[in-house]
């Protein structure tokens, strides 16, 4: 398995506040996460995951914030952007 920092950004229809992401963050955190999107209309989040292949750890990914967007208590927004590098890609 391969260590992959996965990112996931959703876009919505409102500005979010500065608690709502820190509560993103606080749930992210137990994944090596961290959380944007303070006062804009989008907010994201980067986790680390272990995977075999990209499709893999983005799915993972996806999972993952998808539970700490629950746990914070946030609007489900449509995801606009997703990426996935390994740690051998980051060298």
């Amino acid at each position: 398995m391969i260590r992959w920092s996965v990112g996931i950004e959703t876009a919505g229809d409102r500005e979010m506040e500065h608690d709502e992401v820190l509560e993103l963050a606080d749930a992210v955190a137990p994944c090596g996460g961290i959380a944007t999107g303070i006062g804009t209309n989008r907010y994201g989040a980067q986790v680390v995951v272990f995977a075999d292949s990209r499709d893999e750890a983005i799915a993972k990914g996806k999972e993952e914030f998808a539970q700490a967007v629950a746990k914070a208590g946030l609007p489900v927004f449509p995801i606009v952007r997703t990426e996935a590098i390994s740690e051998d890609e980051d060298d």
